[in-house]
């Protein structure tokens, strides 16, 4: 299985003969969480182009005007149903329905109607907000319908040129989506699951592993950081801001051989923010590597999972073996989440307290509504 270190869509991951049936899932969080959600990357979408995206157990109809801007609406035309991204056009920054060639501006609103005098008021789709950054589209969702209280924030290297972008990953896995970042709060995992050092550790258990220390799990305290912006929606940034949605993992890493010499070491810091999104920063002897993971629900117990790499452009060899490294140690984790199932009342000792916090902070996502295992229908047919 071989990974695509560049621009095409691979799905790696998925156990796609787990016996589901006999699998068990054990009592669930809600499926979908409140919060920023990545659809699509930037290169995916061009200029009046329309993609159908499901996932959140929505259909979204995502298209980009001729000025560049993304706009979000319901897939399913108000008139008769039609899937209006599937070859719907855009004309005049408004997407156009293939069945009657009714017309939606990206607000929700029915622009036109070629064979009506009339616009009923009711001719409308839902809009949805979104944000478009660090090449990433990303969609607000809640089960309330409430407006964002914080949203995704700009890496300046990344929004100016100053990092190039290296490669991506994508995987399919069958999982909870809070399986996924709960990993970061699991620290007596690492040693365990990412210490070994592949075939070499299997012949000579001595002769090199993998080394984590220091690794810690805590809440952000709120701090203004001058190389992130704005992500441009039409919300007050700065007015009451909260850091509550960010959390904060570091630890470092060395390859150690005989326990005597360590290379490859990398100072590691990644920021949780929401349920879906993480910046991981890697500190080489030589520079800077960061990889960004989203993580998005395409079903009740299916997660896409992206990693996209960026360092500075001298850095670009040594950040590819870095992602490399990244892709094999994540199928580690991968092999484990396709087969478990969720604890909800795990027995933890004291070293694992981690957890409970992180658990505790996670919660903040979900709300009254949020959809339930039971209550969602698979978008399998």
């Amino acid at each position: 299985m071989a990974a695509a270190w560049n621009q095409r869509k691979t799905h790696w991951g998925l156990d796609k003969n787990l016996n589901k049936h006999k699998r068990k899932i054990g009592e669930l969080p809600p499926v979908y969480p409140n919060g920023w959600f990545a659809l699509l990357e930037s290169y995916q979408l061009a200029k009046e182009q329309v993609k159908h995206i499901a996932v959140l157990g929505e259909n979204f109809a995502v298209f980009r005007t001729k000025n560049g801007d993304v706009k979000i609406i319901d897939a399913y035309c108000p008139h008769l149903g039609a899937n209006m991204a599937e070859g719907g056009r855009i004309i005049d920054d408004c997407l156009e329905c293939p069945f009657h060639n009714w017309t939606f501006r990206g607000d929700g609103e029915c622009q036109s109607i070629p064979y009506a005098e009339k616009i009923p008021p009711l001719a409308r789709t839902r809009a949805w907000k979104s944000c478009e950054i660090n090449n990433i589209i990303f969609v607000w969702y809640h089960a309330e319908l409430a407006n964002p209280d914080w949203m995704p924030m700009s890496l300046e290297k990344i929004s100016s040129g100053n990092w190039w972008y290296h490669g991506r990953n994508e995987y399919l896995i069958n999982c909870h989506i809070q399986e996924i970042p709960e990993n970061g709060a699991d620290i007596a995992h690492l040693n365990a699951v990412h210490g070994p050092a592949m075939i070499i550790s299997k012949i000579f258990p001595s002769f090199a592993r993998h080394s984590w220390s220091g690794a810690s799990w805590s809440l952000k305290n709120h701090e203004f950081n001058e190389n992130k912006t704005s992500a441009g929606i039409n919300i007050n940034t700065y007015d009451n801001i909260t850091d509550k949605h960010r959390a904060i993992v570091t630890l470092n890493h060395s390859f150690s051989i005989f326990e005597k010499y360590s290379i490859l070491c990398l100072k590691i810091r990644g920021e949780q923010i929401g349920p879906g999104y993480v910046e991981l920063f890697l500190e080489t002897s030589i520079g800077t590597v960061c990889i960004l993971q989203t993580v998005t629900p395409i079903d009740k117990l299916v997660q896409r999972v992206v990693h996209m790499i960026y360092s500075p452009p001298l850095l670009g060899p040594y950040a590819r073996v870095i992602f490399i490294g990244e892709c094999l140690m994540f199928q580690r984790d991968v092999n484990v989440w396709n087969k478990k199932k969720f604890q909800k009342r795990p027995t933890l000792v004291r070293e694992d307290k981690t957890i409970i916090s992180f658990r505790k902070w996670y919660s903040q996502f979900y709300s009254e509504n949020s959809p339930t295992y039971n209550s969602v229908k698979s978008l399998d047919w």
